[in-house]
């Protein structure tokens, strides 16, 4: 396999991306009316189509209209109208790259004070320290709550094809739902979901099973899926290794190495690995060893900006360099790349003591460059963290009591329509 930056990559199903640069999802909290695309999601993400990236993904869509990782989420179930996601699909090619659609459960990391339902493998709720009252109190998942699980991630990613996106990424990393399977911490249930590593990936192989079924063979199918969780007893590298053979046969496209979670969120560039920390590629060391044995594709995010960085990567085997952050300051990147050219600027580490502060604000500081380029502005990347916190916070107060009433109303609808 070349390891070209700017060499095709052809994938099982058939797709074909242009290049080795893929926009890895950043959760935008954009949400119009009614949780669909609206117009700030397009402007966003033709500035992304018109920047070189190979591969666009979106930021989580929600399959669960009352599981949100935020009032501002996405929501494409079977009562959501086409119509914005066929929009929002024509937007993401407009650049003639390729679009997938990342589909998500939230699971136990659901804001507190959100309406819908905390739901996780246990009833182990999120431990943040004095900030874990930031999150609800989860409730273990029956199994019919898991079927009808699986059947919502199936149906989403039906309706994302028929609105043209060209793939799906089903997200088992960060710490949401099928991640929070995955880990033995968190997962310690003693039926057939719990206990050995092939329990406890079951719910995660029968959504990409489903999700397989649900679309035509030419469609592509991706898996976000932790490197490590960085968490002493928690899912490793080597339960990495044996879930991506365990995908192997099941007509997955490429899987997507990051790694981290809300507890320990290495993902934002503070893992608590120290051999990683300080670095541009936070899960390189893990994913060499990866690669080694996968016998699929893997695409490998976090904290990438530089072309040597990338180039790297590659030479290490990796299939496709993922960013986030360096897109949201620098759309056109992999433009400037092509032309020997490197960002000229960058957005600084949120260096604050308290780790579950500074993972937020960091968070929030992508999402308002995102905000910008959504209204047509520049990214201003100095911008104070504290700031974009702040704003941020005032912001979802107005977004959650919008979803309030939408999820409302939608309730009320559903009890009209059904039969007496």
């Amino acid at each position: 396999m070349t390891s070209e930056l700017f060499s095709p990559l052809h994938l099982r199903s058939g797709q074909v991306l242009d290049n080795r640069i893929a926009k890895a999802a950043m959760e935008e909290n954009m949400a119009g009316d009614g949780q669909l695309p609206g117009q700030r999601l397009l402007t966003l993400y033709r500035r992304w189509a018109a920047g070189g990236t190979g591969l666009l993904i979106t930021g989580n869509v929600m399959v669960h209209a009352e599981a949100l990782t935020g009032p501002g989420g996405v929501v494409l179930d079977e009562n959501a109208p086409l119509k914005p996601f066929t929009e929002w699909a024509e937007a993401g090619k407009s650049g003639g790259g390729t679009l997938w659609m990342q589909i998500n459960h939230p699971g136990r990391q659901v804001a507190s004070g959100m309406p819908g339902v905390v739901w996780g493998p246990s009833d182990v709720g999120v431990d943040l320290g004095r900030h874990s009252s930031r999150f609800g109190r989860p409730t273990a998942m029956t199994p019919a709550q898991i079927d009808a699980t699986v059947a919502r991630f199936a149906v989403t990613a039906h309706r994302a094809e028929e609105a043209g996106f060209d793939g799906v990424e089903v997200h088992a990393a960060h710490g949401y739902l099928l991640s929070q399977f995955l880990s033995p911490l968190v997962n310690t249930r003693t039926d057939q979901w719990g206990g050995s590593l092939e329990n406890r990936a079951r719910m995660l192989l029968d959504v990409v099973r489903a999700v397989r079924a649900a679309v035509s063979p030419s469609f592509a199918v991706a898996v976000k899926l932790n490197s490590a969780d960085f968490q002493r007893g928690g899912f490793d590298a080597d339960d990495a290794r044996q879930v991506i053979e365990m995908l192997e046969p099941l007509g997955v496209d490429l899987v997507e190495l990051s790694g981290g979670s809300y507890e320990s969120p290495a993902m934002t560039g503070r893992p608590a690995d120290a051999r990683t920390q300080a670095r541009e590629a936070y899960f390189l060391d893990l994913a060499k060893d990866l690669v080694r044995t996968s016998s699929l594709p893997l695409m490998l995010t976090g904290g990438i900006t530089r072309r040597a960085t990338a180039e790297r990567v590659l030479e290490s085997g990796v299939a496709v360099v993922g960013m986030g952050t360096a897109l949201a300051v620098t759309p056109d990147l992999p433009d400037r790349w092509k032309s020997h050219r490197e960002a000229d600027r960058q957005l600084a580490p949120v260096t604050w003591s308290d780790k579950a502060l500074a993972s937020a604000a960091g968070m929030a500081q992508v999402r308002h460059q995102m905000g910008r380029l959504a209204r047509g502005s520049a990214p201003r990347p100095r911008i104070h963290p504290a700031y974009t916190l702040l704003s941020e916070q005032w912001k979802q107060r107005g977004a959650l009591r919008r979803y309030r009433a939408w999820l409302s109303a939608s309730r009320d609808a559903e009890t009209v329509s059904r039969p007496a």
